[in-house]
């Protein structure tokens, strides 16, 4: 390929309007306040501390964003082969009109100096907004959020359901759920009822899709309505249940969840593959780490099952990807999602894109996401 064509290419690639189909932004405070808020992103918790960076001098109570950059900045020299850090000094030079080829110990002061700057320009946001190229922002939110104080138009909200399909064994989660829909859902009727409140409220706030990150030895399965019933009320008694009864309620709160993403016309996110907390002591969303031993077989019932949902399916390794192209070949509601965690890195996009654009449909392929 020429160097002409690749420019041209690029130049309309640039031009684009983009959507950023999952991400973390808090719609409240979206805009970086410093650059401790960049620099303490996980990314780049996760290499300082996997380079020998103490984690309680990256996570100490209180620590001042000046003083925790000054802390983070020296080992930045450890992870300079990194696509991370690219992506650092890119943001820096196209924010902060940085001009050095590395962020060092003599350096960093000014970059903060300059960075604080332009972050307290009343428009910063906008400003982020506009040079990124964003029209939309998809969000993750918990199923409790009051979904008010932001622009739902822009900041699409996104129902997660992690806390629903696997924690609701904990008092906490419960709670939530009732103050939530002013009920105590102990029967599967009155479960799916507690669910419809949810699904009305965030439809009725602008809602585009439901998500859920799933481990490896998930299998989703239809559960009748007499066996679920048993341990909602076992769960609602506050009982301990097994794990073959926690199996058996995730599998219900799922299967219920597809069934009202069918109800309610929305797609259903799956991010596939990941165990977690792997390495107890990681910092801060640097503990999770991602399992091959998965297979899109066991969605196989599911897929089936609800021909009227889309789920847009992420996954984390490269056989994965391989097995998520065939099923998104074969299965009409099957669509490939951007490259999630650990699979986001540009050699495995590169060679994981290559095989989705050569076999997928291409109104079936979601590029990206930042999953910021």
């Amino acid at each position: 390929m020429s160097d002409q064509l690749v420019t041209e290419i690029l130049t309309e690639l640039e031009a684009l309007r983009l959507i950023d189909p999952h991400t973390h932004i808090n719609p409240l405070s979206a805009a970086s306040a410093t650059l401790a808020d960049i620099l303490g992103y996980h990314y780049y918790t996760e290499l300082a501390h996997s380079a020998g960076l103490a984690k309680d001098r990256i996570e100490e109570p209180g620590i001042d964003p000046r003083e925790k950059v000054r802390r983070l900045v020296p080992w930045l020299a450890t992870i300079e082969n990194t696509a991370q850090y690219s992506w650092l000094l890119e943001m820096c030079r196209v924010f902060f009109n940085f001009q050095e080829n590395r962020v060092t110990t003599d350096n960093w002061e000014s970059l903060y100096e300059a960075s604080l700057k332009k972050m307290q320009s009343p428009d910063w946001e906008q400003q982020v907004l506009q040079i990124s190229g964003l029209d939309q922002v998809y969000l993750t939110n918990d199923f409790d959020d009051p979904l008010s104080g932001f622009d739902t138009a822009f900041y699409i909200p996104c129902l997660r359901t992690d806390d629903l399909v696997f924690h609701l064994t904990r008092p906490e989660v419960r709670a939530r759920l009732q103050k939530c829909v002013q009920q105590t859902p102990t029967t599967a009727s009155q479960f799916r009822e507690a669910l419809g409140k949810l699904f009305e409220h965030f439809t009725g706030n602008n809602a585009r899709a439901c998500a859920i990150s799933l481990p490896p030895s998930f299998s989703p399965k239809s559960v009748s309505d007499d066996s679920a019933a048993a341990i909602l009320a076992k769960v609602w008694s506050g009982e301990e249940l097994s794990d073959g009864e926690a199996a058996v309620l995730s599998c219900f709160v799922f299967w219920c969840l597809a069934e009202k993403c069918a109800e309610y016309r929305l797609p259903f996110d799956l991010m596939i593959g990941v165990n977690r907390r792997v390495f107890e002591a990681g910092v801060y969303q640097g503990q999770d780490l991602y399992d091959k031993r998965v297979s899109l077989i066991q969605y196989k019932a599911l897929f089936n099952a609800f021909p009227q949902v889309t789920f847009p399916v992420s996954v984390l390794s490269e056989t994965s990807n391989q097995e998520l192209v065939s099923y998104a070949w074969i299965f009409p509601n099957v669509v490939t999602n951007g490259h999630w965690w650990y699979s986001n890195i540009p050699v495995f996009i590169e060679k994981d894109t290559r095989a989705r654009l050569q076999a997928v449909p291409k109104t079936k392929q979601i590029g990206y996401y930042s999953d910021m």
